[in-house]
């Protein structure tokens, strides 16, 4: 089994997100990591959705997707191919103490400080998995106090966009008859 990233064009409606995890669900796959968004078209939403499975079941699983009317586009996004990054907000206990080195570890991970109380700051980093793993772990002997962290949001490199040729056309009304 290895992990596997699909970008999945959906139709921005009411239910979409319940049937597509359900699909997930009914076949008894484990969903990783989910993010949902808008897109460049208010129309159209974008999932991110990362799933620990096999080659062949995960083929049945796209091909199954593919069937839902709401589904406009799947495209899987391997590592080389993509950019891929998450969000993490951890507050850290830092009191006057230790303070200054926890602010290190934030310089040396490009995080930014967004909250500061006498007791904890609040940090925001983004990146890859293994980067916010990293910093977690050098930030553990301070005291994580409270995290959250979002789902993997994903695209793929260079100038072509998932949305290119494939967004169906709006039907442009006929001209009135003339009488």
């Amino acid at each position: 089994m290895s992990k596997h990233t699909l970008s999945v064009l959906v139709e921005n409606k009411p239910g979409v997100l319940a049937r597509i995890a359900g699909l997930f669900s009914r076949r008894g796959y484990n969903i990783d990591s989910l993010a949902v968004g808008p897109t460049e078209h208010a129309e159209i939403s974008r999932m991110t959705i990362v799933v620990n499975v096999a080659e062949s079941p995960l083929e049945q699983v796209t091909k199954q997707l593919n069937k839902l009317v709401e589904v406009i586009k799947i495209v899987e996004l391997d590592g080389p191919a993509s950019v891929a990054r998450e969000l993490l907000l951890v507050k850290v206990k830092a009191d006057a103490e230790t303070r200054g080195q926890v602010l290190e570890t934030v310089q040396l991970f490009r995080a930014k400080v967004i909250d500061v109380a006498p007791e904890a700051v609040t940090i925001e980093v983004t990146g890859n998995a293994e980067k916010l793993e990293a910093f977690l772990r050098v930030l553990e002997p301070f005291g994580v106090r409270e995290l959250v962290q979002s789902g993997m949001v994903a695209i793929g490199r260079g100038g072509r966009s998932i949305t290119d040729r494939t967004l169906r056309p709006t039907p442009v009304p006929a001209p009135p008859a003339a009488s």
